[in-house]
Order: structure tokens, then sequence, then C-alpha cells
């Protein structure tokens, strides 16, 4: 198997979150909906509000990578939904939907052999594919695990998790 085959094969595998960390569908699993906005002790955000920062962060990276036009939000503030923004189950659901349709296709781009991860982006010298793909897997490794420490603090895992 070729150095290139077995490296796509790894990113593949970073992004899904299974060898060292829960994956995003792990600890959204049965999360209840009358917590969707509700605030953590100390925390200034809802579950819903983090997985929209992971879905807005994640479409910004890939955006960046697939459209030389594309101008990224402000930040911080362009990263997150309003302070006052709340979710139903339809929002909830088309969080996670948009989440997993944007890693599809950056995953989409790693499985591509045509794909030179290490080739500089035309539109951004300095760049690659490889560290953008880095980035959100790091990006949602780190907010992936927060969600799961959330859901302790908030006692909304279901009985018997481990």
């Amino acid at each position: 198997m070729s150095a290139d085959t077995v490296l796509r094969q790894q990113l593949l595998a970073l992004l899904d979150g299974r060898n060292a960390h829960a994956s995003l569908d792990d600890v959204v699993a049965d999360f209840p909906p009358e917590h969707f906005n509700t605030r953590p002790p100390h925390v200034p955000y809802s579950p819903w509000h983090l997985l929209e920062h992971i879905r807005i962060a994640q479409w910004d990276i890939l955006e960046f990578v697939r459209n030389p036009a594309y101008q990224s939000p402000p930040w911080p503030e362009g990263y997150w939904p309003a302070p006052d923004a709340e979710a139903d189950e339809a929002a909830w659901n088309a969080t996670l939907a948009a989440i997993r349709a944007d890693m599809a296709a950056l995953k989409a781009m790693v499985q591509d052999p045509a794909t030179d991860l290490t080739a500089e982006l035309p539109h951004a010298p300095g760049y690659t594919l490889l560290r953008e793909v880095l980035l959100v897997a790091d990006h949602n490794a780190y907010h992936v695990g927060e969600f799961g420490i959330l859901r302790q603090v908030m006692g909304t895992w279901p009985p018997g998790h481990e």
C-alpha cells in the first residue's frame, strides 16, 4: 500500500473521530430536546450553540478550500450563533445534517486520489488541503469532547452511560 493511500486512510479515520475520542454521533445520541438551549453552569452558550459553532467553523474551512473568492466571517462573533438564538428540534437536526454533509464533502476531497493533499491551494499560498483537514479534525475533536463534558455536567447522558 502506498504512503499516499495510508495517509488518506488515516485522515479519514481521524475525521471520523473514533480512534482516540468519541465521534459527533456518539456525543449527540439521545440528547434530550428539552436541553438543546440549556446553558450549563458558568458556560455562556448552550449545547446547540456549540454544535452550531462546530458547523460554522467546519463550513468556513471547507469553503476556504473550495472557493477562491470566499470571505470568512468576522472573528469571533461570526463563528457562533447569536447569544440569544435558540433551536427547536428542526434546527437541531438541520445543524447536525449540515455538519455531516460538510464532513462528507471534506472526506470526498481526501478520498479523491487526484487531489494532492500537500499542494498549496492556488488561492492561498502556504495552505494545503492536508493542513485544513487536520485543522477541522483538531477543532471538531476539541469541541466534541467539550460537548461530552457538558452532557456530564448537565446530567443529560442516558441512564447506564459509562
